[in-house]
């Protein structure tokens, strides 16, 4: 197996860090999985049953495909279809954290500045106030807070400026999949300069005969309103939401004949930079220092740090990316890594074609293709053998397993099995009608398996308009049968390969 995934980064990154821390088509050929003695001994092979035997149970439809690797040997245990072209969906996060960690290190921190336009004397400051953005996914109303506080520490206490913000250290995304609805949270813009993963908090409550509406960008102690993001109750049943680039503004409709007695949700945010500003001057504000608001810094950004603010180490913004799938945080940080790689990157695209660069040549994913970094479009593709292969080649240096999340595996009825033999770490992906799942199990005597499994009905998910934010008939169901098929997999490697 290639291995020219560089040892160096991880050791000296990772783990100083974390411590020890479609149709359905019958495969082209016959691919045996291959029984140590100690398993046929056991009656093992006997007793599992044949992975086409739980794919037809399943009854998915489209294409079902896996593989599973000794990460130890870079020995191919058992595949199906395992050179398929499937969406990897979420799974395509995991690949995001390898390309960042291998190109920013695991103690990489972003920093967001306050940088001073002008000189300061006596407390005033003769020029504007920049507020920077260095691409941190994980800025929050609660630090902008602190860094206004920050500010009138260092002893300012006047602007004679104006406030402006920079957020070019990244390319600006406005979505990061067109083909998403408008109002799903998951699909925001990206930035520099990002707050509260760029989601805006909405809530209503039935006020007479009409409601009151408030847009917010609140956080762990703060509520401020914002202006930047606007709401207004039309009255319609349908369609539920609609956008308008108002130029100074977002702006939203909600439908009056869908919001009941009251209630909230997240919008996403297309003006990140302006959203950012407007909190941070609120937060000023309440420090006694009044900014007016300039136009943003688009180049040649410079000035003395005033303040700043530096998020958490690499590695924890990574685990709770692959927890929590943020689509956000696995844009951002795989711009960044991009951009700290080298060469022109000036979209998504660009970015997601560079990560693939690396990935076919690092991780020995061949065929390999990302068109962003969160796995929400569609169009990526990715074989069920290249993804068990990149899993199995950064086994040796531990790279990603630490900051995988646990695979609660269930019984008959759903509930966790706390004392089940097998412990499986992994990320799982969906996406209407597709269902991955890749990482590493652990058998009984602690030999972990590499392996990865693809779902995809890719002709049934073809038949419904993503646009329309509405779930297709079937899918939680389909999803539901994919989920227990990846399990009934994973037990049987459980039975075949154990010691």
């Amino acid at each position: 197996m290639k291995r020219n995934f560089s040892r160096r980064l991880f050791l000296a990154g990772l783990g100083s860090v974390c411590g020890s821390a479609v149709m359905a088509n019958a495969p082209a050929r016959s691919l045996r999985p291959v029984a140590r003695p100690s398993a046929v001994r056991s009656g093992a092979t006997r007793s599992a049953t044949s992975a086409e035997a739980l794919i037809a149970q399943a009854n998915l439809g489209g294409e079902v495909g896996f593989s599973v690797i000794d990460p130890q040997t870079g020995r191919v245990l058992e595949e199906r279809q395992g050179g398929a072209s499937l969406p990897p969906a979420s799974i395509a996060k995991s690949i995001t954290a390898l390309y960042a960690l291998a190109h920013l290190g695991a103690g990489y921190r972003f920093t967001t500045r306050l940088l001073a336009g002008g000189p300061v004397s006596n407390g005033v400051l003769q020029g504007d106030l920049i507020l920077a953005g260095a691409g941190d996914p994980t800025l929050d109303t609660d630090a902008l807070a602190g860094l206004a506080a920050a500010l009138k520490a260092r002893g300012i206490r006047e602007v004679r400026g104006r406030l402006r913000s920079f957020g070019g250290a990244l390319p600006f995304v406005r979505v990061v999949d067109s083909d998403q609805p408008d109002h799903v949270a998951y699909n925001p813009s990206i930035s520099g300069l990002n707050l509260n993963f760029n989601r805006v908090h909405f809530e209503w409550k039935r006020s007479g005969s009409g409601y009151t509406t408030t847009m917010d960008a609140r956080s762990g102690r703060y509520r401020p309103e914002v202006r930047v993001a606007r709401m207004t109750v039309a009255d319609r049943s349908m369609p539920v939401y609609t956008y308008q680039d108002a130029g100074s503004h977002d702006a939203w409709s909600v439908a009056r004949g869908q919001l009941g007695n009251g209630g909230s949700r997240w919008l996403p945010v297309r003006k990140p930079e302006a959203y950012a500003a407007e909190v941070f001057a609120t937060f000023a504000r309440s420090q006694g220092i009044v900014l007016e608001h300039g136009e943003p810094v688009r180049s040649g950004l410079s000035g003395a740090e005033l303040a700043s603010h530096s998020s958490v180490q690499l590695v924890e913004i990574l685990r709770d990316m692959l927890r929590y799938s943020n689509n956000m945080t696995a844009e951002a940080v795989g711009m960044t890594a991009s951009l700290r790689r080298g060469g022109r990157i000036s979209s998504l695209e660009d970015s997601a074609r560079a990560m693939t660069a690396w990935a076919r040549q690092s991780l020995n994913m061949a065929g390999a293709r990302f068109v962003d970094h969160s796995g929400l479009g569609e169009r990526a593709r990715v074989s069920p053998t290249a993804m068990a292969r990149a899993m199995a080649v950064v086994h040796r240096e531990n790279a990603l397993q630490p900051i995988l999340r646990p695979f609660a595996m269930r019984d008959a009825n759903g509930n966790v099995q706390q004392s089940h033999p097998i412990t499986v770490t992994a990320k799982t992906g969906t996406l209407y009608f597709v269902s991955t799942l890749a990482g590493y199990m652990r058998e009984r005597n602690g030999r972990d398996l590499a392996f990865a499994i693809f779902t995809a009905d890719t002709a049934r998910r073809a038949r419904f308009d993503s646009r329309l934010g509405v779930r297709p008939e079937g899918a939680s169901a389909w999803n539901r049968r994919s989920r227990n098929l990846q399990q009934q997999l994973i037990e049987r490697w459980g039975q075949l390969y154990q010691t």
